[in-house]
């Protein structure tokens, strides 16, 4: 299944306002239904200069697009990274499918 990005703010606004939240060691994920499936990524300027930060993004669209498949419903979904010292793709992988089970996505 394809799915769009989240690019405008008021759409992340409304995901951060109305959304449901999930938790885990290296990701937050806030959810709401929708009528097409989109995601969004957001990774603030604690995590590192551009170059940091830019690959924390390309692990995370990679990852959801491993997990996508899992995912039962049509949903927004943005994601949110938690500061550490080490991000790799694995890591990213495993917390987003354990939340999807979690949550029932």
């Amino acid at each position: 299944m394809k799915y769009f990005r989240l690019k405008k703010q008021t759409d992340f606004q409304r995901l951060f306002q109305k959304g449901k939240r999930a938790f885990s060691p290296s990701l937050t994920v806030i959810y709401r239904p929708s009528e097409k499936m989109t995601m969004g990524i957001s990774v603030g300027k604690r995590h590192g200069k551009s170059v940091v930060r830019n690959r924390i993004k390309r692990l995370l669209r990679e990852a959801f697009r491993a997990a996508q498949p899992k995912i039962s419903g049509v949903y927004s979904i943005l994601l949110i990274p938690k500061v550490s010292e080490k991000y790799d793709y694995k890591t990213f992988e495993q917390h987003l499918q354990w939340m999807i089970q979690k949550e029932k996505l």
